[in-house]
């Protein structure tokens, strides 16, 4: 069994952000134009499952998940 890669904790300083804005704020996609078409394609995960909603109010303890590598919000 291979194991899964590490969760990185991207501390937001609040208590939640939208999808499209904590893409950006963790360094997963560097641009608004990025993370729409990254979202509409169905290549970022919420928890494990696909969310086509850029502007998903996210919630501590998510864990959004974008070409292999995971970021949880924290606090």
């Amino acid at each position: 069994m291979t194991p899964s890669p590490p969760i990185d904790d991207i501390p937001i300083g609040g208590d939640g952000i939208r999808l499209g804005q904590f893409l950006k704020f963790a360094g997963l996609l560097d641009s608004g134009g990025n993370v729409k078409e990254a979202i509409i394609d169905g290549y970022v995960t919420v928890n494990g499952e696909v969310d086509r909603r850029r502007g998903r109010q996210l919630q501590l303890g998510d864990v959004v998940t974008f070409e292999g590598r995971s970021v949880r919000v924290c606090p």
